[in-house]
């Protein structure tokens, strides 16, 4: 009876060990891609997803609803990839934060625009009138180096353009009240603020028309979304993504007239 017991339990730790050896194998295999609010998501999940599932991988989208913690996430380990944010924005964080983190490639990105609900032309700005723009350092000025482009004001030429903020505008012609915010509140606050200073991902999520921007601006590589993992995983992780970016049917889904996507400002170069 004795060896019968010691048997059965015998059986049911080896099996218990092979499910587990099982399961280990599986989530060594899964994924879990952090993103926020917008189009980047469906991105990932349209054109990158797909062929990173076909190299093996179980895909699991996780979506934050701030520009903080998808890196935190990422240096913890609680995500492997994450689609948010553009190199200048990451170079920032994980420099302040002390994160081993590496953006291995960009994305066409969809580029920040003014926009407003009030207005159809800068030529019926009002003294006094609010400009909403994003209040976290890198994009804030970003926003106002924007509105200077768009000739709205002017900005000290000797601060550097990185560390503007609107202590540094030296001409305000229109008498523009700039109002800093949370990024995500901005597309909400065309509905008080005649103009807003919007990323082009929380645009396309609240479902404004890019295309109807009063001023849409020229994106260099700095404010280009990128891919970012962890920087022990560049050589493994990081080659089958750049692999995935460089396919034909990533191609295909970027390139559909019917689709978003067609309007992103493309990438003509990449990190590795």
């Amino acid at each position: 009876m004795l060896k019968k017991i010691i048997s059965l339990c015998c059986v049911v730790i080896l099996a218990t060990l092979t499910l587990t050896g099982c399961d280990s194998h599986k989530n060594e295999n899964k994924l879990v891609v952090g993103v926020a609010a917008g189009p980047y998501g469906d991105m990932f999940k349209k054109a990158i997803a797909p062929s990173l599932e076909k190299k093996g991988y179980q895909i699991e989208i996780r979506e934050f609803s701030d520009y903080v913690q998808p890196n935190i996430a990422l240096a913890n380990k609680d995500i492997d990839i994450n689609l948010f944010q553009h190199l200048n924005y990451l170079n920032n964080f994980k420099q302040s934060h002390n994160l081993n983190l590496t953006a291995i490639a960009f994305v066409p990105t969809a580029g920040a625009g003014i926009f407003s609900n009030k207005i159809s032309d800068f030529s019926q700005l009002k003294a006094g009138d609010q400009v909403t723009i994003a209040n976290d350092l890198t994009n804030e000025a970003r926003a106002l180096r924007i509105l200077q482009e768009a000739r709205l004001i002017k900005l000290d030429p000797a601060v550097n353009p990185a560390d503007v903020t609107p202590k540094n505008i030296i001409e305000n012609p229109y008498q523009l009240v700039i109002v800093p915010i949370e990024a995500p509140q901005t597309p909400r606050s065309l509905d008080s603020a005649v103009l807003s200073v919007v990323n082009g991902n929380y645009a396309i999520g609240a479902g404004l028309d890019l295309a109807k921007a009063l001023y849409t601006e020229t994106l260099d590589k700095n404010y280009k979304n990128v891919i970012a993992i962890r920087t022990d995983s560049v050589d493994t992780l990081g080659k089958d993504i750049i692999d995935v970016l460089n396919s034909d049917a990533f191609t295909q889904v970027i390139d559909d007239k019917n689709g978003i996507f067609y309007t992103f400002q493309k990438p003509d170069y990449q990190l590795y």
